[in-house]
């Protein structure tokens, strides 16, 4: 039902009828019996954490697992002359932590039923509930006056119940069986029903009402605490717990602005992989996926992704059928793979935690993808809506594209490419290094910078090409620098080139590579961005001694 999502405005006020015999119609009891294993709530401490919440939860799943008397709800509705029928229904009761509510309600002792249901009933609530002596020991009874109108309303659970053609419902008197630890959470939820607020203000209270909500299928109450939990103090392990809620729910997308609060917490918290190495290494499945789905995520390269990602699913997965099934179902979309190094990419084709089937096919398309021109590239971005698999993040060290030739002499072309804003970032005195890439064995990197110009004084764009090797390594190459711009279209115009024998660790470049200063390059109507992208290639080669070096 859930009628204030149909108006789209803030829904009535109907507090002046709760619990009032002149605007009701129908009088509920709700019984309350000892949760699953004989728990007794008010013996128990209210959860002061969501942690402790989440734990408590796990533990009493356990014991109801072991007792099938609270498998279901049960519902019961006078029939007249003392028969009773019970209808049961597929949700499981949750646990509460709260503290018992005052005497908000009116409160009864259990009354015996009178009389005896004839034979077929009686075969009816035998075939259909499971409870035993001891767990069906009603501790109280709460008695409260209810109109049916405004339960249907909010709840789909009471619309169904109030409308299903049925004798119970034409039945004024309605029973409904809850545990002990339900108590709080399902009273406050009656009053969110008339009064659209709640008593629970912490945390673990608010999840137990979401939960109890969820249960009687009230969506309102559900987004309401989702609000709520959104502007409490999130934490990890909370951000965790919010995670698990889609999957123990039964109407996941009442909750779905909260999971995505949740998400973007640990995404932001985390976003530095390096620095939170070992606390990434411990979250689960579900918080590894908000982390690693982040734009944002301070990563050296996407080849450090797939490292950290390899290494975690070890450590959660010993048998290597698990870590393989996992990498099909959600590693591999986490990972991007066109953005890879086709150093790594050759790396993922042996690797043994991924079906030989499976990685063969996510490094194809990364090749294709690599090979296409930008706008293509750019097209089937867009069209990847679930994943971001073709997506860049916030790298520490700018993609590359690299071909390589091994005749007539070793040779890569590499190209890098640098959208306008991330050359704005640079004024006036930045620098972005670009992955590593190889040739002749050796490790190589592009670095381009916003310096000043020796001659002129003027801010200008560099680009350099630098060794990673440090020590007594001597390497000669032959460099060429090329950049592509609005008339020549698809052409590269070669900027400068040389020759250089590195030794040390030292790099070769020039500072003013378009002769131009910083604020010419950078205008509107610049002719050295195509499409906003400053487009830049690299030409190694390695010649023997005495063949043009």
């Amino acid at each position: 039902m859930d009628t204030d999502t149909c108006s789209g405005g803030t829904s009535p006020s109907f507090a002046f009828a709760f619990n009032d015999s002149n605007f009701s119609d129908r009088v509920l009891h709700i019984e309350i019996v000892a949760g699953a294993s004989g728990e007794a709530k008010s013996s128990g401490e209210p959860c002061s954490t969501v942690g402790a919440w989440a734990r408590q939860k796990k533990r009493r799943r356990g014991a109801d697992a072991k007792d099938k008397a609270f498998e279901n709800v049960c519902v019961m509705v006078g029939l007249g002359g003392g028969q009773e029928e019970q209808i049961m229904t597929g949700t499981q009761p949750e646990p509460d932590d709260a503290e018992e509510e005052g005497d908000v309600m009116i409160e009864e002792s259990p009354t015996s039923m009178a009389g005896s249901p004839p034979a077929e009933d009686q075969d009816q609530m035998q075939s259909t509930s499971s409870w035993n002596s001891e767990s069906s020991t009603v501790l109280r009874v709460k008695t409260i006056h209810i109109s049916s109108a405004i339960l249907a309303a909010k709840s789909r659970f009471f619309y169904k119940l109030f409308s299903n053609g049925m004798r119970e419902s034409e039945q004024k008197a309605v029973t409904l069986r809850i545990t002990d630890s339900e108590e709080v959470p399902v009273m406050d939820m009656l009053q969110f029903m008339y009064t659209g607020g709640l008593q629970a203000n912490t945390a673990p209270a608010l999840l137990d009402v979401l939960v109890a909500a969820d249960k009687f299928e009230v969506a309102t109450c559900m987004r309401h605490c989702s609000r709520l939990l959104r502007e409490l103090q999130m934490t990890p392990e909370s951000a965790l717990v919010y995670l698990d809620l889609p999957s123990s729910v039964l109407l996941p997308d009442a909750v779905q602005s909260l999971t995505d609060a949740a998400k973007a917490f640990l995404a932001d918290r985390y976003k530095d992989i390096g620095r939170f190495h070992e606390d990434v290494m411990h979250l689960p499945l579900a918080g590894l996926e908000a982390v690693l789905s982040s734009d944002d995520l301070q990563v050296a390269s996407e080849d450090a992704v797939y490292d950290f990602v390899l290494k975690w699913a070890r450590a959660h997965y010993a048998k290597i059928e698990e870590r393989r099934e996992i990498f099909r179902s959600k590693l591999v979309w986490l990972i991007r793979f066109p953005m890879m190094s086709s150093r790594k990419l050759r790396k993922v084709l042996v690797c043994n935690d991924i079906e030989h089937d499976l990685a063969s096919k996510l490094v194809m398309e990364a090749l294709s993808f690599k090979a296409e021109p930008p706008h293509r590239q750019k097209h089937i971005m867009v069209e990847e809506i679930v994943h971001k698999r073709f997506s860049e993040r916030a790298y520490k060290y700018r993609p590359v594209k690299v071909v390589e030739f091994d005749a007539p002499y070793q040779q890569c072309l590499v190209f890098l490419d640098l959208r306008k804003e991330e050359c704005l970032t640079l004024w006036p005195q930045g620098r972005v290094y670009s992955q590593a890439f190889h040739l002749g064995g050796q490790c190589f990197f592009l670095s381009a910078h916003c310096s000043v110009d020796q001659q002129t004084a003027a801010h200008c764009f560099g680009l350099f090409l630098g060794m990673q090797e440090k020590g007594s390594v001597s390497f000669a190459v032959e460099y060429e620098f090329a950049a592509r711009s609005k008339q020549e279209e698809w052409k590269f115009a070669p900027r400068v080139k040389g020759n250089y024998v590195f030794t040390g660790g030292k790099a070769v470049g020039y500072r003013n590579l378009f002769s131009c200063p910083w604020q010419e390059l950078m205008k509107d109507d610049s002719d050295y961005f195509h499409q906003n992208v400053l487009h830049l290639r690299a030409e190694l080669t390695i010649k023997p001694q005495g063949q043009g070096m």
